[in-house]
């Protein structure tokens, strides 16, 4: 690895605005037969830094859009010190690894020499620049301390302080969610507000099943992938695409099943198109983390079958989206690689899923996620609604194409191909509710003039909704709030007696509008009591 970056001139450029703001996970839509190429107009801007210091943005037709995440919190970095103050030193455990010959001279020194340089640039730095590369200094100290160097995770964690230390030194400040990549690499990098730029394999490997697709990208596919299985760490029995970073509240070094998913489908479509069985060989060492329950794994034993996750570090959450693309990409490879692991990795999954999704749909929107215990879940937002229906999608086909295959030998398989019909109803379901205005309800109310109250009404789907109340044609109150499905109860307290009309609009996150009406009756206050002379 290059141990050492140059040091462009530090300035204090800014692309767009440095904000709080929705953070961007790149997704690939994952479907059982070849498609075409992501045209040019579904391009993902990306920003290359190149050789000279410089930074440009282009056009990638091959980087799948993205679908909106929350921003993760602000890492409170007391603790991270704390911990890192705790433990051994970045150099006293590149010297441990070295003396236990797990680590070749030439390598730790390169380590060593990028930690040095890091520190070094950062002593340099002020403000937002300094903040971003203290942050994934403190990721690298953390890791040493913590007793997280193991010779398989130090390329993807000091390829992680290179990267960072190149582009706080002089690069602009790209936007929140910003991705990137970096001359003669086909990695992608994205913009976490407080935690630097950090790897992201979703993007990387959505990037690789969109260069199998188009075709006429093999060269860029093959090198993509082993650029990517050189990152790939130790885990599970198995290797892993870790993210190093803190995220939601899941400390570092944490994997995700969505995107091992998306791997598996990468590696295993491009074994077949390259004649590549080595690619066979790392996607059946990546199912480790399938078989194996968290923090190391992601696999949750159920009743029914297992539960994939998205987060080794939340046992608790389940996403369904995520769990459907990781059943997704365990087929893939399952298919291709004729594996039998792998088909019971997806048969314990699959037997999951099948309970689990009822309860992901709500008769008028999808949830995102549900506690392991059940409970109401939280809605979907529009991207990752259409995520889900898309992933849903491909399961579908991928189970019809199965079905279809049994019956063309005459049903000799060993165990059937199980019932697409659940998936592609529930994705036809998605796709209506995209094109369906909500459902609003308010019944006639009663108040008392001057008395504090509140107007009830129900909506059935996450929406925009504005409550207007008017007493003849004037405007008494106006309030506009997102609001989830269910009950609920804005304050009012009239100022006035007599008749009042509610009027409520409510449009969904695909734009259908609705709107419902209803009468209030607001009574006299009540008179005062005189007290007895």
């Amino acid at each position: 690895m290059a141990s050492r970056v140059a040091d462009p001139a530090v300035g204090e450029r800014s692309i767009g605005p440095v904000r709080r703001t929705l953070v961007l996970l790149a997704v690939a839509a994952a479907v059982a037969v070849p498609i075409a190429a992501v045209p040019a107009a579904d391009a993902a801007p990306v920003l290359v830094l190149g050789a000279d210091g410089h930074v440009r943005t282009r056009e990638d037709p091959y980087l799948p859009p993205a679908a909106p995440l929350p921003a993760p919190a602000p890492v409170d970095a007391v603790p991270r010190a704390r911990a890192a103050a705790a433990g051994p030193s970045v150099p006293a455990e590149l010297r441990r690894l070295q003396a236990a010959g797990t680590l070749d001279p030439a390598t730790a020194a390169g380590y060593h020499d990028a930690y040095v340089a890091a520190r070094d640039t950062l002593r340099r730095l002020h403000g937002y620049r300094r903040t971003q590369l203290a942050a994934v200094l403190g990721q690298v100290r953390a890791a040493a301390a913590g007793g997280r160097f193991i010779p398989s995770r130090l390329p993807a964690l000091f390829l992680t302080l290179q990267r960072n230390r190149a582009w706080w030194a002089a690069a602009p400040i790209p936007a929140p969610g910003r991705r990137m990549t970096f001359q003669g690499s086909r990695i992608v990098w994205q913009h976490y507000p407080g935690q630097g730029l950090q790897i992201q394999w979703l993007g990387t490997f959505g990037k690789a099943n969109a260069l199998w697709r188009s075709g006429d990208h093999d060269p860029d596919l093959r090198r993509l992938l082993d650029e990517a299985l050189g990152l790939a760490t130790q885990r599970a029995g198995g290797i892993a695409f870790e993210y190093q970073f803190t995220f939601d509240g899941g400390r570092p070094p944490w994997v995700s099943g969505l995107a091992q998913g998306t791997a598996l489908s990468a590696l295993s479509r491009a074994a077949v198109r390259l004649s590549a069985p080595a690619y066979f060989d790392a996607a059946r060492s990546a199912l480790g983390i399938f078989r194996t329950p968290p923090p190391q794994g992601v696999r949750v034993d159920t009743p029914a079958g297992a539960h994939y996750l998205q987060y080794s570090y939340a046992p608790s959450q389940r996403i369904v989206n995520g769990f459907t693309q990781a059943l997704n990409g365990l087929h893939d490879f399952a298919a291709l690689a004729n594996d039998d692991e792998g088909r019971a990795l997806f048969a314990s999954g699959e037997a999951e899923l099948r309970t689990e999704l009822p309860a992901f749909d709500t008769g008028a929107w999808s949830l995102y996620s549900r506690a392991a215990t059940g409970g109401g879940g939280m809605e979907s937002d529009l991207g990752y609604h259409e995520l889900l229906r898309d992933f849903l999608r491909g399961l579908c086909d991928r189970l019809t194409a199965d079905a279809r295959r049994a019956a063309s030998v005459g049903g000799t398989e060993a165990s059937p191909a199980p019932d697409p019909a659940p998936y592609c109803q529930t994705a036809t379901r998605f796709t209506d509710d995209l094109r369906t205005p909500p459902v609003l309800a308010i019944a006639p109310q009663r108040l008392r003039q001057k008395g504090s109250g509140a107007i009830r009404f129900t909506v059935d789907k996450v929406s925009w909704v504005t409550i207007t109340i008017r007493r003849g044609s004037t405007v008494v109150l106006q309030r506009t709030a997102r609001l989830g499905r269910g009950r609920h109860r804005i304050g009012f307290r009239p100022a006035k007696a007599g008749p009042h009309t509610i009027t409520l609009r409510a449009v969904d996150l695909a734009g259908n509008a609705a709107t419902a009406t209803g009468a209030l009756s607001v009574a006299p206050a009540a008179a005062k009591r005189r007290r007895a002379p």
